[in-house]
């Protein structure tokens, strides 16, 4: 192996463990756990659930929500939204639980921050309401697989994989080297279904018929004001302007109080003597067939 080769090796490896501990940082930055109420006082409350940053699973929010329906005291639920969306199932799993308490008689406003799209979108329409600002990004209906090819940089390097796998289709998307053609109408299958799927939720949702959803319905975004307008959100507003108003609907008096889990950041001590593998596998799920916003 000549010098120029294994240079190009060397800047490979470096510049992967580089890229390696700038994703687990930025991931990290993102990163909470929650625990009790921010403010626990008496009487009947306003409960306040941030869905903040891509959204790489639904747990910790299907359990906020959970908790909150089930706390007599909160008389209505503030969905607090600033995700250009993400994971597929993490999204609708959401979107399920917000959908599920809102049939239960507990209110459920959905407030839009600056980003609410794709999967962000979907999981407000779960909601009583949906209110944004006149300037919400918003929108970006439709699903997006990113699929990486490095087979030109490992030919170039002289590294080839050898695949042995059960059924034709077992390695497709394989970053290693290019879909067949069988392999990008399967993928554009899988797409077209999880797109029709979004779709079906704004139609029984919004009661905007297919047609005029599908006009809009093509990936791109548009502000709280034009979403008004096109009929996929109710109504324009501030994050204050949603408490009051699930606060009206809850039957709450006077000037609401609101509850939220306290934050805590992951640090890199938890990184290494804590749970990494937890840590780890949220890294793992980032989705490669997401409902997101590419901006």
């Amino acid at each position: 192996m000549g010098k120029k080769q294994n240079l190009v090796i060397g800047i490979i490896i470096l510049a992967s463990i580089l890229f390696f501990i700038f994703a687990v940082s930025l991931f990290l930055s993102s990163l909470t756990s929650r625990g009790d109420y921010e403010l626990t006082s008496g009487g009947e409350k306003i409960a306040l659930v941030e869905v903040t940053g891509v959204i790489y699973t639904a747990r910790d929010i299907v359990r906020q929500l959970d908790r909150y329906n089930r706390d007599k005291s909160i008389k209505g639920i503030v969905l607090r939204i600033d995700s250009p969306g993400g994971g597929i199932a993490a999204s609708q799993e959401i979107y399920e639980k917000v959908k599920s308490v809102r049939d239960s008689g507990k209110v459920v406003i959905a407030s839009m921050g600056g980003v609410a799209a794709s999967g962000g979108y979907y999981v407000a329409c779960g909601a009583d309401t949906i209110m944004a600002n006149p300037g919400t990004t918003t929108g970006s209906i439709g699903v997006i697989a990113e699929l990486p090819n490095t087979q030109e940089l490992m030919d170039k390097i002289g590294i080839k994989f050898e695949v042995i796998k059960s059924g034709e289709y077992k390695d497709i998307g394989s970053p290693h080297r290019e879909l067949s053609k069988d392999e990008r109408r399967l993928m554009q299958n899988l797409i077209d279904n999880a797109y029709q799927q979004f779709v079906d939720v704004i139609t029984t949702e919004t009661g905007l018929s297919r047609r005029q959803v599908l006009k809009y319905a093509d990936g791109r975004v548009f502000t709280g004001q034009q979403a008004l307008e096109y009929g996929f959100i109710d109504t324009l507003g501030t994050y204050e302007d949603a408490v009051n108003l699930a606060a009206d609907a809850g039957g709450i008096s006077g000037r609401p109080r609101t509850v939220k889990e306290r934050e805590r950041r992951i640090t890199i001590f938890d990184l290494l003597f804590q749970d990494v593998r937890s840590v780890f596998e949220s890294i793992q799920r980032f989705p490669r067939i997401k409902y997101q916003v590419v901006m």
